[in-house]
């Protein structure tokens, strides 16, 4: 004859799993793609996703870097790289050497219109280029504003704007239905990126539902549950 089970211990489990599946079905939707100014370091005419955001990253005399608008995930491998070559004679050639400074060419990629924001155009066609003279030990945001003012930052000290564009806005999620649908904005996130260009690592966390620790831990919790429900009905045999 079979043993039935003890209804404590299918209570335990069938509550466990109802509030794990609760918590799933509660999980909003997360856009998978940006509107954002993402950085590059530039080397041998390849770009390379930028390690450091522009406020921390000091550039060597010599040094190339981009940045790109574009509707990009926040991964090194997915979001759209400056168009331009990465190559620092063909920027700075007519920009002779001067005493106490260092020459950082710049590559500015405006982007597509399909990326746009709603109700803005493109300031131009094309990657824009420009060579900044600065001191030894400027930043490469220093180096930006020497040949793109205005720059537009957000609370977070993450990059928004360059020369203007866009007028509003800084790294709104965009749903994968197409370029220029955007989802609800998430909440601003207390102190943000401030050090890195891409923003949804940080402004994301806080709209996409339970994570994995928690859930983790929700199920270590129902093990011992269980284990002690189980043991306490053999003890009673």
């Amino acid at each position: 004859m079979s043993r039935r089970r003890p209804p404590a211990l299918a209570g335990v489990v069938l509550g466990v799993l109802g509030l794990v599946l609760t918590l799933f079905a509660a999980s909003p939707a997360v856009a998978a793609s940006y509107r954002y100014w993402s950085f590059w370091d530039g080397a041998d005419a390849r770009w390379a996703y930028a390690t450091q955001g522009p406020s921390t990253a000091r550039p060597a005399d010599g040094a190339v870097i981009g940045f790109r608008f574009s509707v990009s995930k926040d991964a090194a491998a997915e979001a759209a790289q400056p168009r331009a070559a990465a190559d620092f004679e063909a920027v700075c050639a007519d920009t002779a050497p001067a005493a106490g400074k260092k020459r950082v060419a710049l590559v500015i990629d405006f982007g597509v219109p399909e990326d746009a924001p709603a109700g803005e155009s493109l300031p131009q066609d094309g990657p824009r280029t420009a060579c900044a003279q600065v001191a030894p030990a400027a930043t490469a945001a220093e180096a930006l504003a020497e040949v793109a003012k205005p720059l537009r930052y957000n609370g977070a000290a993450m990059l928004c704007g360059i020369s203007g564009y866009p007028r509003a806005g800084c790294g709104e999620p965009v749903a994968d239905s197409g370029s220029g649908s955007t989802a609800p904005a998430p909440p601003t996130a207390s102190g943000g990126p401030a050090e890195r260009t891409p923003p949804p690592a940080a402004t994301s966390a806080q709209d996409s539902g339970p994570s994995v620790g928690l859930i983790a831990g929700i199920a270590a919790i129902a093990a011992l549950a269980v284990a002690g429900v189980w043991q306490s009905r053999r003890r009673r045999r």
